[in-house]
């Protein structure tokens, strides 16, 4: 659904920051896998917001598919600032300042 909305970037930093996060969780005793998860969330939040306000359609082009890709887009932002919460207490967990 996303193809037919945003460009390749956005896909591409969200699948990468799930990289990294997958990468974070699997290296339990590495500070610095949690550190660049964290970062890559606070930028996405950046991006997300940029690229969801350039690429909203208008009214007369929003159709159903837009519609729901637009609402997981939403949705998917509003739960990042908990995905940060929750990624700066590992952080804190596994010895960060």
């Amino acid at each position: 659904c996303m193809n037919y909305l945003f460009p390749g970037s956005y896909a591409w930093g969200n699948f990468g920051v799930l990289a990294v996060g997958i990468w974070a969780i699997v290296q339990r005793d590495s500070l610095d896998a949690i550190v660049m998860f964290l970062t890559g969330l606070l930028l996405t939040v950046l991006t997300d917001i940029i690229h969801i306000s350039v690429f909203y359609p208008p009214n007369e082009y929003l159709t159903d598919v837009k519609r729901f890709s637009m609402g997981m887009a939403i949705f998917s932002l509003l739960l990042k600032p908990v995905s940060c919460y929750l990624v700066y207490r590992m952080y804190r967990e596994r010895g960060g300042e």
